[in-house]
């Protein structure tokens, strides 16, 4: 009988607690408001599920201005000679440039061959003439241009920004900075101008500007100026922080270039000190150097010497240059 009762107290508080799991539980834990929390969020409002759809939309254009972005960077990368001649600011064709580098190069050739150098060293000279040395004023004029167009890109963001404040458009704002800035800045935003005004959208026109100046400030307002006329939003404050961020990595370019300044210096002494010592020693006792240039062995050693001073030049130079 005992051991009846005890089986019967233990099943009844089972059942007990079971029927209390069942029904008190909910309540107490907060389970049931959940439930009823969710539910409510399901039933969304459509107001809520307009504002949905409104805010996937602007993130597919955004996801698809980044995409244009991309594939126009890879495109970028593969730069014809008459338009590196564009970025460069010069005028000259490809025909002309190909014309003065030819005319260089047999000129060089000439005349180290009529002073008494030999075939080899003469074709050399014709072409570092020809195609080394153009090429090289060719890209040391772009990298002079990108120079001074970034200098000037703050403040014409400034100007920007300023003129939509007041009430502007954004094209006109553009316009203000084509005849006020100096060039290339000038050049470049007439550049947008004339583009737009044959039917291409502003921020398209505004993105051809990477092409033509390929640098990433360059890229990052075509990519504002893009993202803001497809999926709107508050401009000003948009290119406002473009141009914060622009400032800063001027301040940080010329850090970089100032911590690099000694490193910079060392390497022009180290590349400069054996032609200098050459230059004194044959100055001195030209018997005792010319031995270099007239004896097949000279040759050769002077040969090696060029190959090894260039490739430690070569490293020294990557290793003190910094992108950011």
């Amino acid at each position: 009988m005992k051991m009846q009762a005890l089986a019967l107290a233990f099943l009844s508080a089972v059942t007990i607690g079971g029927l209390a799991w069942v029904f008190l539980y909910p309540l107490l834990s907060g389970e049931r408001k959940a439930q009823q929390r969710r539910a409510s969020l399901a039933r969304t409002s459509p107001t809520v599920r307009r504002e949905d759809r409104v805010q996937r939309s602007k993130r597919s254009q955004v996801e698809d201005s980044l995409k244009e972005v991309e594939e126009r960077h890879k495109r970028a990368q593969k730069v014809s000679l008459q338009l590196r001649l564009a970025q460069s600011g010069m005028s000259w064709t490809k025909q002309q440039f190909l014309i003065v580098s030819g005319m260089l190069g047999v000129i060089a050739f000439g005349g180290s061959f009529f002073m008494g150098a030999g075939f080899l060293p003469a074709a050399g000279f014709g072409v570092a003439a020809g195609f080394g040395l153009p090429r090289w004023v060719l890209n040391f004029l772009k990298k002079r241009r990108e120079a001074k167009f970034l200098n000037a890109l703050p403040d014409a963001v400034d100007i920007i920004v300023r003129g939509i404040k007041a009430g502007l458009p954004l094209f006109d704002s553009i316009k203000v900075v084509a005849s006020d800035t100096p060039e290339p800045l000038r050049g470049e935003f007439n550049a947008i101008i004339e583009t737009q005004s044959i039917g291409m959208p502003l921020g398209e026109a505004c993105q051809r500007l990477y092409e033509r100046m390929p640098l990433p400030e360059a890229n990052f307002f075509g990519i504002v100026i893009a993202i803001q006329t497809k999926s709107g939003g508050n401009l000003s404050e948009a290119l406002g922080n473009l141009s914060k961020v622009l400032r800063d990595r001027r301040k940080m370019a010329a850090k970089i270039q100032a911590m690099s300044m000694e490193a910079k210096a060392s390497a022009a002494i180290i590349g400069a000190l054996p032609p200098i010592v050459m230059i004194m020693v044959y100055i001195m006792t030209p018997e005792y150097i010319s031995l270099l240039w007239t004896h097949p062995t000279g040759r050769l050693m002077l040969a090696g010497c060029v190959v090894w001073m260039s490739t430690g030049i070569f490293v020294m130079k990557k290793m003190i240059n910094f992108d950011f």
